[in-house]
């Protein structure tokens, strides 16, 4: 059994009146990708501010790289990285710039052309942030969170408002991120996603747990209790469609 990496235990937050989590429990293992999902308001972005030591809760426990975040939220973050919206952004700063600044920042020595190869970028280290497409933004964000070596990165919704050669591509950037023995959590709206990525997934609804374990084995459950398609399931879908058309390969303009 692989090391406990995460362990929250009786979460609870409350927005005034409104109970945004109510006593969560779930374990994140070294290595694995873990899934966060729900529906909106569910509390998944709440759930990873406290894990990122952003958000303070109002009871349980979260413990994250062996370190309890109220306790020692320092050496958390020394062992994290957290994927940063485009507004986090110097726009006007090209990639290398950027890299050299967060480098800069984490207190470590970094190659930014090394870092740029891993996601695809290396002929843009002299782009400016603001030229960059959105999926190049994405790419560049997972770029800026592997600068430290982090145990642990969360992601939230990293593939939103890609086109299917960009969304596919990263799954395989997040999967070859995973192989070097980064434990990766992330949130995503798209279900086919935290299937293809997740070796396990955490549904929540209304700041409770409903279902957590493998998708494979959520899936069997669901049709070992009688569930069927009303439409019949094709071999290929209008995104395969549109791949094999188009390429897999990724977009650098």
């Amino acid at each position: 059994m692989p090391d406990k990496i995460i362990e929250v235990r009786d979460l609870k937050k409350n927005y005034g009146p409104v109970a945004a989590l109510q006593g969560i429990d779930f374990t994140v293992y070294a290595g694995e990708i873990f899934g966060l999902l729900g529906p909106n308001g569910a509390g998944k972005t709440t759930t990873l501010e406290i894990m990122e030591t952003l958000l303070r809760a109002d009871s349980g426990s979260v413990s994250v790289c062996g370190f309890d975040v109220e306790k020692h939220p320092s050496e958390i973050k020394r062992r994290i990285a957290v994927q940063l919206q485009s507004s986090g952004y110097y726009p006007n700063l090209t990639l290398r710039e950027l890299l050299e600044l967060f480098s800069g920042l984490y207190n470590v020595k970094s190659n930014p052309q090394s870092l740029l190869e891993i996601v695809g970028l290396e002929e843009k280290g002299n782009a400016r942030y603001k030229h960059l497409s959105g999926g190049q933004k994405q790419r560049f964000s997972i770029c800026t969170t592997l600068i430290h070596n982090p145990e642990v990165i969360f992601l939230d919704e990293p593939t939103t408002g890609l086109d299917p050669q960009a969304r596919r591509n990263l799954w395989k950037l997040i999967q070859s991120i995973r192989s070097k023995g980064t434990t990766i959590v992330l949130t995503t709206h798209y279900m086919e996603e935290a299937e293809q990525l997740c070796d396990r997934v955490l549904i929540i609804d209304s700041g409770k747990v409903i279902a957590s374990g493998a998708p494979s084995d959520l899936i069997d459950n669901l049709v070992s209790e009688g569930f069927k398609r009303e439409v019949s399931v094709k071999s290929a879908s209008l995104e395969d469609v549109f791949i094999s058309l188009t390429g897999r390969q990724w977009r650098n303009t």
